[in-house]
């Protein structure tokens, strides 16, 4: 893990805030580099808070989003991963993964973090805060880009 500070770029696809900050710290040190985001999108309100739900989660949380759906019925929403791998900024490619869900009506267990409590996957009736870590994780989206970029790497390294 590098102990350089990076700089969190604003944009609307996480794909690209992972490229920018994985070139932007390429510059700064030569190694090969990966570099994780990740985002909530809800379908109705146009895929929003997507790369920003960090700074929605701090600002407005979970009560927040589910005021703004209050009247909705719509309530599709993903958690979407991106990983970039830098190698000295000559090569870089991107692995994207989701896990697709709703929006609970209101906020459910104590587990996990951030927007988990009122996520509820597809194919399931409990909220990511409801499960274990361990049932977690079976269904992680960073997990899975992570899977492919490790696929990857070992095929061309």
């Amino acid at each position: 893990m590098l102990k350089k500070r990076k700089i969190e770029i604003q944009a609307d696809k996480i794909e690209e805030v992972v490229k920018r900050s994985a070139l932007w710290i390429t510059e700064k040190d030569a190694r090969p580099i990966i570099v994780e985001d990740a985002g909530f999108f809800i379908r109705a309100m146009d895929g929003f808070p997507g790369p920003y739900s960090s700074y929605v989660y701090r600002k407005i949380g979970l009560v927040g989003i589910l005021k703004l759906l209050d009247h909705s019925t719509n309530r599709v929403a993903e958690f979407r991963s991106a990983v970039a791998f830098c190698n000295h900024g000559d090569l870089i490619r991107i692995f994207t993964s989701c896990i697709g869900g709703t929006v609970a009506y209101e906020k459910r267990g104590t587990e996990g973090f951030g927007f988990d409590p009122i996520f509820i996957p597809h194919g399931e009736n409990r909220t990511f805060a409801e499960m274990t870590i361990e049932e977690k994780n079976r269904r992680s989206h960073r997990a899975k880009a992570l899977e492919e970029f490790a696929k990857w790497y070992l095929r061309n390294y």
